[in-house]
Protein backbone atom coordinates (compact mmCIF):
# COMPACT_ATOMS: atom_id res chain seq x y z
CA UNK A 1 0.00 0.00 0.00
CA UNK A 2 2.92 2.55 0.84
CA UNK A 3 3.71 2.50 -3.05
CA UNK A 4 0.34 4.00 -4.31
CA UNK A 5 0.80 8.00 -4.55
CA UNK A 6 -2.64 8.80 -6.07
CA UNK A 7 -5.63 6.39 -5.57
CA UNK A 8 -9.27 7.40 -6.97
CA UNK A 9 -12.45 5.02 -5.60
CA UNK A 10 -15.34 5.08 -7.14
CA UNK A 11 -14.77 9.10 -7.61
CA UNK A 12 -17.30 11.38 -9.27
CA UNK A 13 -15.67 14.74 -10.92
CA UNK A 14 -17.93 17.46 -10.91
CA UNK A 15 -17.37 21.02 -12.71
CA UNK A 16 -19.42 23.33 -10.80
CA UNK A 17 -22.86 21.45 -10.51
CA UNK A 18 -22.06 19.58 -13.74
CA UNK A 19 -20.61 15.85 -13.56
CA UNK A 20 -18.02 15.46 -15.81
CA UNK A 21 -16.41 12.15 -15.04
CA UNK A 22 -18.36 9.44 -13.36
CA UNK A 23 -17.31 6.27 -11.21
CA UNK A 24 -13.02 6.82 -11.53
CA UNK A 25 -11.43 4.22 -10.12
CA UNK A 26 -7.18 4.34 -10.87
CA UNK A 27 -4.03 4.07 -8.91
CA UNK A 28 -0.97 5.27 -10.03
CA UNK A 29 2.42 3.85 -7.82
CA UNK A 30 5.47 5.29 -7.00
CA UNK A 31 7.69 5.97 -10.25
CA UNK A 32 5.20 4.77 -12.45
CA UNK A 33 4.73 6.90 -15.49
CA UNK A 34 1.01 7.21 -17.16
CA UNK A 35 -0.37 9.11 -19.69
CA UNK A 36 -3.70 10.46 -19.51
CA UNK A 37 -5.39 11.01 -22.92
CA UNK A 38 -8.65 12.00 -24.58
CA UNK A 39 -10.96 14.41 -26.66
CA UNK A 40 -10.73 18.09 -26.13
CA UNK A 41 -13.99 18.24 -23.51
CA UNK A 42 -13.34 15.12 -22.10
CA UNK A 43 -12.90 15.56 -18.79
CA UNK A 44 -8.40 15.20 -18.28
CA UNK A 45 -8.26 18.86 -17.14
CA UNK A 46 -11.26 18.79 -14.66
CA UNK A 47 -9.46 15.17 -13.30
CA UNK A 48 -6.11 16.75 -13.46
CA UNK A 49 -7.75 19.65 -11.63
CA UNK A 50 -9.50 17.76 -8.75
CA UNK A 51 -5.54 16.10 -8.41
CA UNK A 52 -4.44 19.36 -7.49
CA UNK A 53 -7.29 21.00 -5.24
CA UNK A 54 -8.48 23.22 -7.59
CA UNK A 55 -11.26 21.51 -8.21
CA UNK A 56 -13.64 20.02 -5.03
CA UNK A 57 -13.65 15.94 -4.65
CA UNK A 58 -17.65 15.67 -3.74
CA UNK A 59 -18.57 12.09 -4.25
CA UNK A 60 -15.92 8.84 -3.70
CA UNK A 61 -12.82 8.42 -1.98
CA UNK A 62 -9.21 9.93 -3.51
CA UNK A 63 -5.86 10.48 -1.75
CA UNK A 64 -3.18 12.48 -3.53
CA UNK A 65 0.78 11.60 -1.88
CA UNK A 66 -0.71 11.32 1.57
CA UNK A 67 -3.43 13.20 1.76
CA UNK A 68 -7.23 12.88 1.23
CA UNK A 69 -9.06 15.04 -1.36
CA UNK A 70 -12.23 15.23 0.49
CA UNK A 71 -10.97 16.75 3.26
CA UNK A 72 -8.93 19.46 1.06
CA UNK A 73 -10.32 23.24 2.12
CA UNK A 74 -8.14 26.52 1.16
CA UNK A 75 -6.31 25.97 4.43
CA UNK A 76 -5.12 22.54 3.48
CA UNK A 77 -4.58 22.68 -0.49
CA UNK A 78 -0.71 24.17 0.13
CA UNK A 79 0.25 21.30 1.73
CA UNK A 80 -0.88 19.30 -0.78
CA UNK A 81 0.80 20.92 -3.36
CA UNK A 82 4.29 21.03 -1.37
CA UNK A 83 4.02 16.95 -2.49
CA UNK A 84 3.12 17.72 -5.98
CA UNK A 85 4.62 19.04 -9.14
CA UNK A 86 2.65 20.83 -11.63
CA UNK A 87 4.23 21.36 -15.33
CA UNK A 88 2.34 23.27 -17.63
CA UNK A 89 1.80 23.72 -21.24
CA UNK A 90 2.43 27.32 -21.46
CA UNK A 91 5.50 27.58 -18.90
CA UNK A 92 3.92 29.86 -16.55
CA UNK A 93 7.39 31.39 -15.73
CA UNK A 94 7.67 35.26 -14.16
CA UNK A 95 8.92 37.19 -17.20
CA UNK A 96 10.83 39.91 -14.80
CA UNK A 97 13.02 37.41 -13.02
CA UNK A 98 15.58 35.39 -13.82
CA UNK A 99 15.49 31.56 -14.10
CA UNK A 100 17.61 31.45 -10.35
CA UNK A 101 14.70 33.70 -8.70
CA UNK A 102 11.63 32.16 -10.80
CA UNK A 103 12.80 29.11 -8.51
CA UNK A 104 13.56 31.20 -5.56
CA UNK A 105 10.02 32.66 -5.47
CA UNK A 106 8.69 29.29 -5.35
CA UNK A 107 10.50 28.22 -2.78
CA UNK A 108 10.01 31.34 -0.19
CA UNK A 109 6.35 30.81 -0.87
CA UNK A 110 6.37 27.23 -0.16
CA UNK A 111 8.08 27.92 3.03
CA UNK A 112 11.97 27.52 2.72
CA UNK A 113 13.73 30.57 4.62
CA UNK A 114 17.58 29.11 4.91
CA UNK A 115 19.34 30.78 1.77
CA UNK A 116 22.36 28.42 2.12
CA UNK A 117 19.54 25.60 1.15
CA UNK A 118 17.39 27.33 -0.99
CA UNK A 119 20.88 27.95 -3.37
CA UNK A 120 22.06 24.24 -3.28
CA UNK A 121 18.33 23.23 -4.11
CA UNK A 122 17.99 25.89 -7.04
CA UNK A 123 21.74 24.38 -8.13
CA UNK A 124 20.31 20.67 -7.59
CA UNK A 125 17.11 20.95 -9.97
CA UNK A 126 18.67 23.23 -12.30
CA UNK A 127 21.32 20.58 -12.20
CA UNK A 128 19.07 17.66 -13.03
CA UNK A 129 17.24 19.73 -15.70
CA UNK A 130 20.69 20.18 -17.74
CA UNK A 131 20.53 24.38 -17.15
CA UNK A 132 23.18 24.28 -14.47
CA UNK A 133 24.88 27.81 -16.28
CA UNK A 134 21.46 29.26 -17.35
CA UNK A 135 20.37 30.43 -13.69
CA UNK A 136 21.15 34.33 -14.45
CA UNK A 137 19.33 34.16 -17.72
CA UNK A 138 15.42 35.55 -18.01
CA UNK A 139 12.88 33.34 -19.75
CA UNK A 140 13.02 35.55 -22.60
CA UNK A 141 16.48 34.57 -23.11
CA UNK A 142 15.95 30.77 -23.37
CA UNK A 143 14.79 28.28 -26.04
CA UNK A 144 10.91 26.85 -25.82
CA UNK A 145 12.72 23.29 -24.65
CA UNK A 146 14.94 25.00 -22.14
CA UNK A 147 11.95 27.13 -20.80
CA UNK A 148 9.92 23.85 -20.69
CA UNK A 149 13.13 22.39 -18.85
CA UNK A 150 12.77 25.46 -16.26
CA UNK A 151 9.23 24.45 -15.71
CA UNK A 152 10.02 20.72 -14.61
CA UNK A 153 12.65 22.00 -12.46
CA UNK A 154 9.99 24.30 -10.56
CA UNK A 155 7.96 21.41 -10.20
CA UNK A 156 10.58 19.55 -8.65
CA UNK A 157 11.40 22.10 -6.00
CA UNK A 158 10.38 20.45 -3.13
CA UNK A 159 11.25 16.95 -4.15
CA UNK A 160 7.52 15.62 -5.11
CA UNK A 161 6.00 11.85 -4.64
CA UNK A 162 4.20 12.82 -7.73
CA UNK A 163 4.32 15.51 -10.95
CA UNK A 164 1.33 16.25 -13.05
CA UNK A 165 1.97 17.54 -16.19
CA UNK A 166 -0.61 19.37 -18.49
CA UNK A 167 0.86 18.95 -22.38
CA UNK A 168 4.18 19.57 -21.58
CA UNK A 169 5.18 18.86 -25.21
CA UNK A 170 2.08 21.03 -26.38
CA UNK A 171 4.01 23.69 -27.90
CA UNK A 172 7.61 22.02 -28.50
CA UNK A 173 8.74 21.07 -31.65
CA UNK A 174 9.32 17.50 -31.82
CA UNK A 175 12.85 16.99 -31.46
CA UNK A 176 12.70 19.23 -28.37
CA UNK A 177 9.59 17.29 -27.10
CA UNK A 178 11.95 14.13 -27.43
CA UNK A 179 13.87 15.90 -25.41
CA UNK A 180 11.50 16.81 -22.44
CA UNK A 181 10.13 13.23 -22.49
CA UNK A 182 13.15 12.00 -21.78
CA UNK A 183 13.92 14.16 -19.10
CA UNK A 184 10.70 12.59 -17.42
CA UNK A 185 11.00 9.45 -17.79
CA UNK A 186 14.38 9.87 -16.46
CA UNK A 187 13.11 11.39 -13.36
CA UNK A 188 10.12 8.90 -12.76
CA UNK A 189 12.75 6.51 -12.91
CA UNK A 190 15.96 7.81 -11.12
CA UNK A 191 14.04 9.73 -8.54
CA UNK A 192 10.43 6.99 -8.37
CA UNK A 193 9.01 10.37 -9.03
CA UNK A 194 5.02 8.96 -10.18
CA UNK A 195 4.32 11.35 -13.04
CA UNK A 196 0.99 11.66 -14.92
CA UNK A 197 0.53 13.48 -17.93
CA UNK A 198 -1.98 14.36 -20.43
CA UNK A 199 -1.40 14.49 -23.46
CA UNK A 200 -2.65 14.86 -27.32
CA UNK A 201 0.03 14.19 -29.06
CA UNK A 202 0.06 10.35 -30.13
CA UNK A 203 3.09 10.59 -31.92
CA UNK A 204 5.19 10.67 -28.14
CA UNK A 205 3.13 8.01 -26.88
CA UNK A 206 4.10 5.70 -30.09
CA UNK A 207 7.85 7.19 -29.03
CA UNK A 208 7.92 6.46 -25.50
CA UNK A 209 4.90 3.89 -24.76
CA UNK A 210 3.53 3.69 -21.20
CA UNK A 211 0.30 2.69 -19.30
CA UNK A 212 -2.71 5.01 -20.46
CA UNK A 213 -5.82 6.07 -19.15
CA UNK A 214 -8.21 7.72 -21.30
CA UNK A 215 -11.25 9.46 -20.19
CA UNK A 216 -14.44 8.94 -22.61
CA UNK A 217 -18.41 9.60 -22.73
CA UNK A 218 -17.83 10.57 -18.96
CA UNK A 219 -15.95 7.30 -17.81
CA UNK A 220 -12.01 7.06 -17.23
CA UNK A 221 -10.70 4.11 -19.37
CA UNK A 222 -7.36 2.39 -17.79
CA UNK A 223 -5.45 0.54 -19.62
CA UNK A 224 -6.65 2.00 -22.66
CA UNK A 225 -5.76 0.60 -26.00
CA UNK A 226 -4.33 3.66 -28.44
CA UNK A 227 -4.72 3.81 -32.14
CA UNK A 228 -1.58 4.70 -32.98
Amino acid sequence: MADIILELKDANIYQGNSLILEGVNISVNKGEFVYLVGKTGSGKSSLLKTLYGDLKLKEGEGMVAGHKLKDMNWKKIPFLRRNLGIVFQDFQLLTDRTVHDNLKFVLRATGWKDEKLIEEKIQDVLDKVGLKTKGFKFPFELSGGEQQRVDVARAMLNSPKLILADEPTGNLDPETSDEIMQLLFQISKGYGTAIVMATHDYRVIRKFPARTIRTERGKVIDNAAISL
